[in-house]
């Protein structure tokens, strides 16, 4: 398998699919937009984007709402050569204007809804934004915007693509921060195309009559891969959803647009089997489910096997890699494990010493393959830290057994020793979910009276439950070893969270130093 030096994603999609026009790419909250529609509005946004002034290479922040205006902004860049920075939709002005100047965005495509934040983050942050284009404009817009359906409607289609290198820096996603400060992670083109040929078909097996749908927003590497990367190479049909993915939002996407293909994650499918409005087998159209984010316990993923008689394939990727490269497989789920490498990925466990460990013990995962990101932006330190060689250097610790299947032990940071011995949280949680009172839970170490580390759990109810702290710790006692099961036990509201759903446990570390 090999690409051409010179390679234009948006241009490869748009060649694929020309023979399409008139079949639905997508269906949004808003209405539906035929493959015909989604290459012209998109050659038309990289005219548009020329226009104003936007030059090859520079970047453009693409701060929107999952909407039909998502891929035409997203793929309107690639085919003009100029960088969409793709950016998380929930958060503050103060993180705005940390990435508009540290991308030095020349322009920036955003949803009115969030134009606001966006307008406050501008006044924060001394680089300046030369042009913005917004869609769906809920208000009158400021001296330097104008909206997305005029800004097109001015400007014939861009007539060919800019003839990037398949090297060439593509876009940009910001790591979700679960461990601190968000990275800027450079792509390029091929790497979309290396993500759809290696595990995009031969993996999930999508066509041209599969309905997608993916919980996980395309500003997130799982997302943008589940709502337009691998539908588009085979000319599926998406599913948008801008708002927040409640189980009631999801349930109404199922019932109504009947998707074949969900795209979730661990904590989504927790808090959808907990609901009683989930839907019954025969109200929905699934045919397989996929589940990244973080490991997905094996409890959750048999309760809705039971249910759906559909399997959930469990897998790991990253922001750095660009999707997953570890992951089950359907007829091959072994579920409590991520599975097995995706093939044309190379995979290795390391120990403290840098070199490969034996079965059954943890390890940090290393991986090599050819979606692997360019480096972080302007952050020469880290990049060599995780970016060695021909390696990536996850920040995940993982165990292999004898068959060849992985199985996840927590982030390298989340790691405990507890009496000397690594202890996984994510295991004492996965055990924890067991109990049919919880909900969810995030374990972290707290040092006893003695200054020792002993593993502490913080523990959600699911609505309606009710169970002691004594009851749970012998649950846990029971199904692993002793030394295991939470010393400390909290009960709370919530856990805290990235926007993308992982849990940030180093957010509960720092509070346990301020109590």
């Amino acid at each position: 398998m090999s690409l051409p030096a010179r390679f234009n994603f948006a241009e490869h999609l748009f060649a694929l699919n020309r023979g399409r026009a008139d079949r639905t790419a997508y269906i949004d909250d808003r209405g539906t937009l035929t493959y015909g529609q989604l290459e012209d509005r998109a050659r038309r946004l990289a005219a548009a984007l020329k226009a104003t002034g936007v030059r090859r290479e520079e970047r453009v922040l693409l701060l929107m709402l999952d909407n039909n205006d998502w891929p035409v902004s997203f793929l309107g860049c690639l085919y003009a050569g100029i960088v969409p920075v793709a950016v998380n939709t929930l958060l503050t002005p103060d993180d705005y204007a940390y990435m508009l100047d540290h991308s030095r965005a020349q322009a920036a495509l955003v949803s009115g809804a969030l134009l606001p934040v966006l307008q406050d983050a501008m006044g924060r942050g001394a680089h300046e934004v030369q042009a913005l284009i917004v869609s769906q404009p809920t208000g009158a817009l400021p001296d330097n915007a104008q909206a997305f359906d005029d800004a097109l409607a001015k400007v014939e289609p861009l007539a060919t693509p800019v003839n990037t290198a398949s090297d060439d820096p593509g876009f940009w996603l910001y790591s979700s921060g679960s461990t601190g400060k968000p990275k800027g992670t450079v792509h390029t083109h091929a790497n979309l195309w290396w993500t759809a040929e290696l595990y995009g078909k031969p993996v999930l097996a999508l066509t041209e009559d599969d309905v997608c749908f993916s919980a996980a927003k395309m500003y997130f590497a799982y997302g943008l891969g589940n709502a337009l990367t691998f539908p588009l190479t085979v000319g599926a049909t998406v599913v948008l959803m801008a708002e927040r993915p409640t189980p009631d939002a999801t349930f109404r996407r199922w019932t109504a647009h009947k998707p074949t293909v969900f795209f979730g994650a661990p904590t989504g499918f927790a808090g959808m089997l907990a609901s009683p409005k989930l839907p019954a087998r025969d109200a929905v159209a699934l045919r397989m489910c996929s589940s990244a984010g973080e490991a997905l316990p094996g409890e959750i993923a048999q309760r809705f096997k039971a249910h759906y008689g559909c399997e959930i394939i469990d897998g790991i990727g990253s922001t750095e890699m660009l999707h997953i490269f570890i992951s089950n497989r359907p007829g091959d789920v072994r579920y409590g494990t991520t599975g097995k490498p995706v093939e044309g990925y190379e995979v290795e466990l390391r120990g403290e010493d840098g070199r490969p460990v034996p079965d059954g013990e943890v390890g940090d995962l290393y991986i090599r393959g050819p979606s692997s990101a360019l480096m972080y932006w302007n952050n020469r330190e880290k990049s060599r830290d995780t970016f060695q060689g021909g390696w990536t250097k996850s920040g995940d610790k993982y165990t292999r057994d004898a068959d060849g299947y992985f199985t996840y032990a927590g982030r390298s940071d989340d790691m405990l020793k507890v009496s000397g011995i690594y202890v996984s949280p994510f295991e004492v949680e996965a055990t924890l979910m067991q109990h049919p009172c919880v909900l969810e839970a995030a374990v972290i170490g707290k040092e006893d009276a003695e200054g020792l580390t002993k593993t502490k759990a913080f523990v959600v109810l699911k609505d309606g439950s009710a169970a002691t702290e004594d009851e749970l710790k012998a649950f846990v006692k029971e199904r692993l070893a002793p030394y295991k099961y939470p010393r400390f036990l909290e009960f709370v509201s919530e856990l805290p969270k990235t926007a993308t759903g992982k849990i940030q446990r180093f957010r509960l570390r720092e509070r346990e130093k301020q109590a």
